[in-house]
């Protein structure tokens, strides 16, 4: 990834200071970890004599489309009013990089809440669409995420999500053996379920979720579409879960449904055999072992 040369600050010093309206320069640049896509950084400087951080994430030029979807997604989250987000500032190309500046959020490290729970139930009762997908495509990680409006969900899921993460294994040369039979078994499998499309976050692990040091929830990094709720209960107990009492929350305003144990697998195979199309590694066996579950 390009160096954040003084040039590349100071265009996006200019960017931010064409978005807020205020002069604003950068004054420092701290590298923060964690990210496996994108680089990011907090930028320090000044408005009006006063001290005022961002975050600053970074990828190659041709990502740009990335970053102004993602924008586009924290509006819309924040335009819910039910849950925090980091505010976009702007977004820009310079010098070879794309970039998205934000908000800057000082987020501690404190275990989902109950409240965390209540105000995601929230989200996903927001009404606003009567089909599946979004207006736009995006990202879920590095790999483009196609989001047409679909009627039914079973066939978006079966072709928008599982159908084009088994393609793209393809066209890395691996093989799931029973791949191609689940895909066809998507539509037997969700027939009995006809979910009214939520706003989800589309990629809620627990890195992408935390709580200020004030105590308020947050999430961040969105992969934004209408869908089913309980793709994002499903992602929330992927990578270790989350805490009982953020379920307990979740379920005191908007109960699930007794049969989602029965599709949440179904829901993260998407995001295995993600992983698997960006790191490759483990991911393979682990999603051949869900898909025969499954069957």
């Amino acid at each position: 990834m390009p160096q954040l040369t003084a040039q590349i600050k100071r265009s996006i010093a200019q960017s931010i200071t064409l978005a807020i309206g205020i002069p604003f320069e950068i004054h420092q640049s701290q590298p923060i970890s964690g990210g496996d896509i994108n680089s990011a950084y907090k930028l320090s400087g000044q408005i009006l004599d006063v001290s005022h951080p961002y975050f600053l994430k970074t990828n190659h030029a041709d990502r740009i489309a990335m970053f102004e979807a993602e924008a586009e997604a924290l509006r819309q989250l924040s335009n819910t009013h039910t849950i925090r987000v980091p505010t976009p500032i702007c977004t820009g190309t310079t010098d070879a990089i794309s970039y998205l500046v934000l908000e800057f959020l000082d987020i501690g490290p404190s275990i989902p809440s109950s409240e965390f729970g209540r105000q995601l139930a929230r989200l996903h009762q927001v009404s606003g669409s009567l089909r599946f997908g979004w207006t736009q495509a995006n990202t879920i990680g590095l790999t483009p995420q196609l989001n047409p409006w679909t009627e039914h969900w079973a066939e978006f899921w079966q072709v928008h999500r599982i159908g084009v993460q088994l393609d793209l294994a393809k066209q890395k040369g691996a093989h799931f053996k029973q791949g191609d039979r689940l895909l066809a078994a998507i539509p037997s499998l969700l027939a009995d379920h006809k979910p009214t499309p939520s706003l989800v976050h589309g990629d809620l692990w627990g890195g992408n979720a935390g709580i200020t040091r004030s105590g308020e929830p947050v999430i961040f990094d969105p992969a934004l579409y209408w869908g089913d709720r309980e793709v994002d209960l499903a992602m929330t107990e992927l990578f270790g879960g989350f805490s009982p009492e953020f379920y307990a929350g979740y379920t005191e305003v908007y109960p699930t449904d007794p049969n989602y144990p029965s599709r949440k697998n179904l829901y993260n195979l998407y995001h295995i055999l993600n992983h698997f199309n960006l790191f490759g590694g483990s991911y393979a066996g682990q999603a051949d072992r869900m898909i025969d579950r499954l069957l």
